[in-house]
């Protein structure tokens, strides 16, 4: 068996310390919350390590952590706490009950994806004795020190400090993230042991007073303890390698005073839209979300088998879907062979070592864990002339010993069996879609197939597929790339831009899992469409509950219907996964056809006539955006809302432009993934194209606005986060927008349209000679202000002026 080894940067052969026998140790889960498919990944790259060594005769001891003690965190620390304890006092609960919730929580969503328990599953509040005894070691040996009841390693004293990470000193910053600057002796020391702050309730004695043990300590007390100073093999996430790893290597063989591990296993990210999975930027899916939107969880595993373990892997709902298919057409594969195979032989292990698919699929497994290759020769098998049924079922039988997509267990089982039955397949279905089915089979007992298809189609538009099989008509649901186009980016929406308007208005509204709210603002405004040509287009961002099905339901209609009977055009469009507030408000612009396009929040509901106000305040051409909620700033960082009518942004509760200057103005930056101040940002474009942005107040007096879900569903700290992260996006952009700020704007500076005197440079304008054809777009750097500039196709006038 190779691996490669992150220490030494090279795929190495596996040579136990002990011949025959493994001991490895896996990072766990830190249990303040669920953990995501990205972990699952990790510990399911574990998992297929183990097993391959215990496919390949290794006796294989495995323990892996259970981080239930909290420690202090650089974006808590400012108040004093940890993640544990902070979600202990949102839920009203003891941190012990928190940590024992998520442990049980994460020990499911590993038996969901078939992930073999280890051997051991050592609590770290159960062992901070041995912490201490550590702790107690490295003072003694001069590689620790105390100050103010924290004790800090001192890397300087261990000079193999950056062999697994390879980092430089001067480039180990993240140490500071913990404890205090001042206290230590260099900003990089990292701390073994906290004093406790008041309050804190996990705390424990210590001969430096009461307190807790740092992040890294944990691991090497615990791997220690049961596999010995030394060991094989210790996996986790490349996020663990620097600094978590290279920390518990240096205090570990400080400790001991010889080699901590032999080969350290990393797994890379899953990533969603290119970025690393994570709660800050909303792309950070669970095990149950996923099994929510209709998956099943061994798909994830299906999933995982396509990259190898150290190669980034994208996810996408689009991806998971094919991986289900695959799931799936190999469980049906393995039931044709069962149901041919001599089954009580297939069930035997199979004891031939130089069978040669065998040696095949063990190559792979011996080539650095190449999972891939070795599904390549399981479904070259799978096709093979030569092999029967019941060779070929004891060789995927024995394969799945690895790759572990419990075969054995479904065979046993009767999904195979009902899969295949009629009756219950149609246990789904709607009572009404029941008896199509039922009327259907009649009229092919008729002969009457033209009607027959009729109901057929009724049914694929309704979201069900049918098969005529000779005991009766198996239903199944159509997946929803079956049914509607999927988007993985938000360019990949239909482009309207160039169309003609066909609607008055285009209101734009995103969906992720808030279905009360999405019903709510849908009805308000079939309530008060008030005759007008409407459209509603709407996107599906990726939920996890019932609005997916209720989108879905909603699309298969194609429109709404308004309080006088009128038809509301209705385009839904759905991603295969989150997109973010941005790439899901470009994608609703980009398909949306009405001369006005309107962002309406889903808190928001309509209560009168919006759309004369709005109509009328945008027929002024110099007027670029207009909402009922305005905001202002003195210094670009505090914003306050502001009756106007001058502002310098419109909130997004209700945003509304004319279509025709989205060319001008251009798309949401994609980084604005939460959905605060991208409402700013994007009114100052209009500004900056040389539009006022403006105040509509009748239209406030016409909606209500509820609380915003999304925002009222995040912790303090997430707000925080997130926001901060937000506004500096914005800050980047608009450092230098003073002079558009209604507190600073000389109105004489604001240069509307694209023949005033200072369209080139703010000095000066074209030539007859410079310009295009009357009615033909050029593009160029052009200005409406004195400072900033712009550019894109604009048209002129027949004579400069």
């Amino acid at each position: 068996m190779r691996i490669y080894n992150t220490l030494t940067r090279r795929v190495e052969e596996i040579v136990p310390l002990e011949p025959g026998k493994i001991k490895m140790y896996s990072c766990g889960p830190t249990v303040y919350r669920y953990i995501h498919i990205g972990n699952l990944r990790t510990f399911t790259m574990a998992d297929w390590l183990r097993r391959t060594l215990e496919y390949l005769g290794y006796q294989v001891f495995h323990v892996k952590n259970i981080t239930d003690v909290g420690h202090m965190r650089h974006e808590l620390l400012d108040r004093g706490e940890d993640k544990i304890q902070a979600q202990a006092r949102r839920e009203g609960k003891t941190s012990a009950e928190i940590a024992r919730f998520y442990t049980e929580a994460f020990h499911r969503d590993e038996a969901r994806l078939n992930i073999l328990p280890a051997h051991v599953f050592p609590r770290a509040s159960e062992h901070i004795p041995e912490m201490i005894q550590i702790i107690e070691e490295l003072l003694r040996k001069g590689f620790a020190y105390e100050v103010r009841g924290y004790i800090y390693f001192d890397i300087q004293r261990f000079p193999d400090y950056g062999k697994l990470s390879r980092n430089l000193l001067e480039y180990m910053r993240i140490g500071i993230h913990e404890g205090s600057d001042a206290d230590r002796r260099h900003p990089e020391d990292f701390p073994l042991w906290k004093p406790a702050e008041p309050g804190r309730d996990m705390a424990w004695d210590s001969p430096w007073g009461r307190g807790f043990p740092g992040w890294h300590i944990e691991c090497s007390a615990m791997s220690m303890k049961y596999l010995g100073p030394r060991f094989d093999i210790h996996t986790g996430g490349v996020d663990n390698i620097f600094p978590h790893h290279e920390d518990e290597i240096a205090q570990s063989e400080a400790y001991s005073g010889q080699p901590f591990v032999n080969y350290w296993v990393h797994a890379q990210h899953l990533l969603a839209d290119g970025q690393k999975m994570a709660k800050s930027v909303s792309n950070d899916y669970t095990c149950a979300e996923i099994e929510a939107r209709g998956f099943d969880p061994l798909a994830l595993r299906y999933l995982y088998t396509t990259a190898l373990y150290r190669s980034r892997l994208n996810f996408t709902f689009r991806a998971l879907e094919a991986a289900q298919i695959a799931l799936e057409r190999l469980r049906e594969r393995a039931y044709d062979l069962w149901l041919r195979a001599d089954q009580e032989s297939a069930l035997r292990p199979l004891e031939d070592q130089e069978q040669p698919w065998r040696l095949a699929f063990r190559r792979e497994l011996e080539n650095d864990l190449h999972i891939p290759r070795a599904m390549a020769v399981l479904s070259a098998m799978l096709r093979a002339p030569g092999l029967d049924a019941t060779m070929k079922l004891r060789l995927l039988l024995d394969f799945d010993r690895v790759l572990g997509f419990d075969l054995k267990s479904y065979l046993l089982s009767e999904q195979p069996r009902q899969r295949r039955m009629p009756q219950h397949s149609q246990r789904f279905l709607p009572a009404e879609l029941a008896t199509v089915v039922r009327e259907r089979q009649a009229l092919r007992q008729q002969q009457d197939y033209e009607r027959a298809d009729a109901l057929r189609l009724h049914l694929l538009r309704r979201g069900w597929k049918v098969s005529d099989l000779p005991e009766g008509t198996l239903v199944r649901p159509r997946r929803l790339g079956e049914e509607f186009p999927v988007l993985s980016r938000w360019q990949d929406a239909p482009d309207a831009t160039q169309q003609p308007a066909r609607y008055a208005f285009s209101l734009n509204l995103l969906a992720r899992n808030n279905r009360p709210d999405l019903e709510r603002c849908l009805n308000s405004i079939c309530r008060h469409s008030s005759g007008r040509r409407l459209e509603v287009v709407v996107i599906e961002n990726g939920s996890t509950d019932e609005t997916l099905p209720y989108l879905r339901e909603l699309a298969r209609r194609s429109a709404l219907i308004g309080a006088n009977g009128e038809r509301i055009g209705l385009r839904v469009l759905f991603a295969d996964h989150n997109l973010g507030f941005a790439a899901g408000r470009n994608a609703t612009m980009r398909a949306s056809q009405g001369a006005i396009v309107v962002w309406l929040d889903t808190s928001v509901e309509i209560e009168g006539d919006i759309w004369t106000p709005l109509e009328q305040t945008l027929s002024d051409p110099q007027v670029g955006v207009t909402g009922p909620f305005g905001l202002v700033s003195e210094d670009l960082r505090e914003f306050r809302e502001e009756s106007g009518p001058e502002v310098d942004a419109i909130e997004g509760y209700l945003f509304a432009f004319r279509r025709a200057l989205l060319h001008e103005v251009g798309w949401l930056d994609e980084k604005f993934r939460f959905y605060r101040l991208a409402d700013v940002h994007y009114s100052f474009f209009f500004k900056a194209a040389g539009y006022r942005v403006v105040v509509c107040p009748e239209v406030a007096a016409r909606l209500i606005r509820h609380p915003h879900r999304e925002w009222y569903s995040l912790t303090e700290e997430e707000r925080r986060t997130k926001s901060k992260k937000n506004y500096d996006v914005f800050r980047a952009r608009w450092h230098h927008g003073q002079s558009l700020l209604v507190a600073h704007c000389n109105p004489t500076h604001r240069w509307y349209g694209h023949d005033h005197p200072y369209h080139l440079e703010g000095t000066h304008s074209h030539t007859p000679e410079e310009l295009p054809p009357p009615g033909v777009m050029h593009s160029h750097e052009h200005q409406h202000w004195p400072d900033h500039a712009h550019c894109h196709p604009h048209l002129h006038a027949a004579q400069a002026v």
